[in-house]
């Protein structure tokens, strides 16, 4: 759990733990797998799924995938420091952005 925490403290410094934590325990078998831990801002297709399986399935968002599609630009543009993306860190500052964070209590 601890490099889960310190990935989202990275870009979210404030950051809820408990949910940290809980969204690790959600995600332990992707963040298991390296290459699945990390989210390529320069891959359409990954970020499609970013949209589709975590912003519309597990948060339950409705805006159209142009709204979607402008927020991952956003969270991938400020967390743009030269460093891997991690997933875990993504999907918390979007959960974060939508006000979403209450569907890890």
């Amino acid at each position: 759990m601890t490099d889960a925490r310190e990935s989202v403290l990275a870009y979210a410094p404030e950051a809820d733990l408990d949910v940290v934590d809980k969204m690790a325990a959600t995600y332990r078998l992707v963040l298991s797998n390296r290459d699945a831990a990390l989210v390529s801002a320069s891959d359409p297709e990954e970020l499609k799924t970013v949209r589709e399986n975590f912003l519309k399935k597990k948060l339950g968002l409705g805006e159209s995938d142009d709204a979607l599609d402008q927020a991952i630009t956003e969270v991938m543009t400020t967390m743009k420091d030269g460093k891997p993306n991690p997933r875990l860190a993504v999907y918390y500052l979007l959960a974060e952005k939508f006000g979403k964070l209450d569907v890890f209590k």
